[in-house]
């Protein structure tokens, strides 16, 4: 497949896609997707959405046909993906579909896969993450949340933080220690729990933009069945590694591209106001934030080409995401800049009971993005490693 055209299957596809879009895709869930501004929509307003393309056969493009997904090629996937964003659609929460539905698949018994995996399909079940701990930094491994073996169960003790959609989620899979004398990657386990259990409690992180998005979960002497683990005791390590294989999905620049779209119909928008025009200056970083997603977008068909293929994505994997995290950092900068003192009021507030946001249509967010955005060079791997990385495995530093 060449790295800048699609064959003409594949555009055929874009328009059964489009197609779609344009039927299912109302105004008010437009709406809701335009106005999300973390990584996910919030759970509620994201399932409606969910169950359509579950009713369509759509909710799972990347799964294997025999459990439910869509057979379709890594470029489909690309181009759903790039279509739907572009068109506004909502965004799911992902930790069901692309996390632990293919650990199950992989490593999960015959009674897992029967149990969970089509309730995440139809989304009756919602999962949560719980990895990241108080303290651990982006040091998995250094996890302390224990669980003690107790006949036919463990009984869980500790803490997990950053759980997004906890306070929505029915379910959590989670990474326990089981043997803390092991060296820290060994001794630990991975386990599945019931989020109504006995002595689990969410309390909410409300984020500098105002986001419920996520959570601190605490474990007070909660009671796993051992049935619910995922692979070997002590062997929750390898199992967790296998998630690797499930970040490299989706569309990067088409996000970006929409970033822009919307950053520039804010500077239209202030402009129509009567407000002081934004300086060359302005506009000059505006196209320099479009070279770099061209260049983004570059990369990522070489990616998808080289995935096409069957070879592993490499180093350029980690290049994509520093390129692209800190590319939508710039762009929510620059909506910042162009909405100037406008930017102060609390959006959230001022637009509760239906209320118009204060100053254009395009405001309404703006601020909220920016201050998610500050996240995104964070989670998933920090800018640091990701050059770390990319010195090691590219320049071979």
């Amino acid at each position: 497949m060449p790295v800048q055209s699609f064959s003409s299957t594949d555009e055929a596809f874009r328009g059964e896609v489009r197609a779609f879009l344009d039927a299912e895709l109302t105004p008010e869930l437009r709406r809701i997707g335009r106005e999300t501004t973390g990584v996910f929509t919030d759970w509620p307003l994201a399932k409606p959405w969910h169950q359509i393309l579950y009713r369509k056969g759509w909710i799972a493009p990347f799964w294997p046909q025999e459990y439910g997904g869509t057979g379709w090629s890594i470029v489909q996937q690309y181009i759903f993906s790039s279509e739907a964003t572009a068109a506004h659609a909502p965004r799911p929460a992902a930790m069901g579909l692309r996390m632990v539905a293919p650990i199950l698949m992989r490593f999960g018994r015959e009674d897992q896969k029967k149990r969970y995996i089509p309730k995440i399909l139809s989304g009756d079940d919602l999962w949560c993450q719980g990895y990241s701990e108080p303290g651990s930094g982006s040091d998995l491994a250094s996890l302390q949340t224990r669980a003690i073996s107790d006949g036919d169960d463990y009984i869980v003790n500790g803490s997990k933080i950053w759980t997004t959609h906890a306070q929505w989620a029915t379910r959590m899979f989670c990474l326990v220690r089981t043997d803390p004398a092991a060296k820290p990657q060994a001794g630990i386990t991975f386990l599945l729990l019931d989020m109504d259990t006995p002595g689990i409690t969410i309390k909410p992180i409300i984020t500098l933009a105002g986001d419920h998005e996520v959570n601190q979960v605490f474990f007070d002497d909660v009671r796993v069945p051992k049935s619910n683990r995922v692979g070997e005791e002590n062997q929750g390590w390898t199992v967790a590694k296998h998630l690797l294989e499930f970040e490299r999905g989706g569309s990067a620049s088409a996000g970006k591209h929409v970033e822009i779209n919307q950053v520039r119909a804010l500077a239209d928008a202030i402009a129509g106001t009567g407000a002081a025009a934004l300086g060359d200056a302005w506009y000059e970083r505006l196209a320099q934030s479009e070279i770099a997603l061209s260049a983004l977008e570059g990369i990522e068909r070489k990616v998808l080409s080289a995935v096409s293929r069957g070879d592993a994505p490499g180093p350029a994997s980690s290049l994509l995401k520093l390129m692209g995290s800190e590319l939508s950092q710039k762009i929510s900068e620059l909506g910042l800049e162009a909405l100037g003192y406008l930017g102060l009021p609390d959006q959230h507030r001022a637009t509760a009971g239906g209320n118009s946001p204060i100053g254009p249509e395009e405001a309404r967010t703006t601020t909220a993005r920016y201050l998610n955005q500050r996240a995104v060079t964070i989670f998933g791997g920090t800018s640091e490693v990701q050059r770390n990385l990319i010195a090691k495995l590219v320049i071979g530093l």
